[in-house]
């Protein structure tokens, strides 16, 4: 993918300013550099290659980004699911085919999960946590999965696109829609497109 941006024409401000939920999307698709940022905003390498854009306790990252890309939601790639690599900022292919539908089933029907060009499935390992912080697992897991959210919505914001936090789903049927390995767990689906008001 590009190289991510570490600077643009709107300011952290400007962004948190203009953050919200957003669940109505155009057929726009995205373009492989609004899709590279957003990557990068969540889990993506920053500095040593030990940083990263989000807070890990113990830096230990248990986070896992599956990228949904839907029918003509990229301006270069075809649909299907595709893991991030941090490391590498690469896209590993997983599965060929759009899943929105299926992706919509198992969030409850959730429509803006079915309309938008993309949704990035946030998921966690516990294990990886556990190893290391035992009883505190859970929130130290929910807490840097919060980090991630965040980091996309601003990401968005400053790209003029959009985005919204879902939670209502069902894990086991989002696990098997996503093609994740049974030891991670799906703690949020965010679709993210450009809203009908902004060009």
């Amino acid at each position: 993918m590009p190289p991510p941006k570490t600077s643009g024409a709107l300011s952290v401000e400007a962004a948190i300013a203009g953050r919200r939920s957003v669940r109505s999307f155009t057929a726009q698709p995205l373009a492989l550099e609004e899709l590279s940022q957003l990557l990068w905003s969540i889990q993506g390498i920053t500095g040593n290659r030990s940083f990263r854009t989000t807070p890990s306790a113990g830096a230990v990252f248990p986070l896992k980004i599956v990228a949904a890309v839907g029918g003509m939601g990229s301006t270069v790639l075809p649909p299907g699911l595709y893991s991030y690599l941090p490391q590498e900022h690469a896209l590993l292919p997983r599965r060929i085919g759009d899943c929105r539908p299926a992706l919509t089933g198992a969030a409850l029907g959730q429509e803006s999960i079915n309309t938008a060009p993309l949704s990035l499935i946030i998921a966690a390992d516990y294990e990886i946590t556990r190893t290391r912080y035992r009883n505190r697992t859970e929130r130290y897991i929910h807490m840097e999965a919060g980090h991630a959210a965040q980091n996309l919505y601003l990401q968005a914001a400053a790209l003029r696109l959009a985005t919204v936090a879902i939670g209502a789903f069902d894990d086991t049927s989002v696990r098997e829609v996503a093609a994740l390995p049974a030891n991670f767990h799906p703690l949020y689906i965010m679709p993210v497109g450009h809203p009908p008001n902004i060009p």
